[in-house]
């Protein structure tokens, strides 16, 4: 378990590996450039040292560019990981100054974000996720653009937690908890799991 905090996002992860394996395909990255964040999610094609491999190397390619537009982000991945197996992602920036998030995932990495704000109409939107493989074969891209406000909290899961865990956990928990518990009940134990829990802030100087 892990905690990431800084003045707008706070991040809790989980993961673990495949039982009976040394080494997760599945990966996060919580980078901060200036006036932003990037988040990411990285599941490497199966499980094992050659899954990490992949997922590892895409975690440099995003954490060395995190500046970079999403499309850029994901296509710069591509053309790193050709020699890999490749990896499903899911990937969420973080503009401060505009309160808005770009979102986009290749996979099967589910991305969630749980409205906190007052109004009922909306409370619950799901990352619209693109069939294919980065380093593999890569769809057609196309990034949603969403504001976010203060308490909005961003989750994660790779195909290794179930798809219909329980939301009340990450809405009602600090993300650190909430990450936890997720895992604890929710992940599967024929592969590889995390799940990332990022809650917004705001935007404080």
């Amino acid at each position: 378990m892990e905690t990431l905090a800084s003045s707008t996002i706070e991040c809790g992860i989980a993961a673990r590996a495949l039982p009976g394996q040394t080494s997760s395909g599945d990966l996060h990255l919580v980078k901060s450039f200036p006036n932003g964040v990037l988040v990411a999610a990285l599941d490497g094609v199966g499980h094992g040292e050659e899954a990490a491999t992949a997922a590892t190397v895409a975690r440099s390619i995003l954490e060395a560019h995190a500046r970079e537009p999403v499309i850029a982000l994901i296509e710069r991945c591509h053309e790193g990981l050709r020699a890999t197996r490749g990896v499903a992602m899911s990937v969420a920036s973080f503009n401060l100054s505009q309160g808005l998030m770009t979102w986009l995932g290749v996979g099967n990495v589910q991305g969630i974000l749980l409205r906190r704000g007052l109004s009922r109409s909306v409370t619950e939107e799901s990352l619209l996720l693109r069939a294919g493989v980065v380093g593999v074969q890569l769809p057609s891209l196309r990034v949603s653009v969403l504001p976010v406000s203060t308490g909005d909290t961003l989750v994660f899961a790779t195909d290794g937690i179930s798809s219909d865990f329980d939301r009340k956990l990450a809405r009602n928990h600090p993300p650190r908890k909430a990450a936890a518990n997720i895992l604890a009940r929710h992940a599967k134990t024929t592969d590889d799991a995390l799940v990332l829990v990022a809650r917004y802030l705001g935007d404080r100087p």
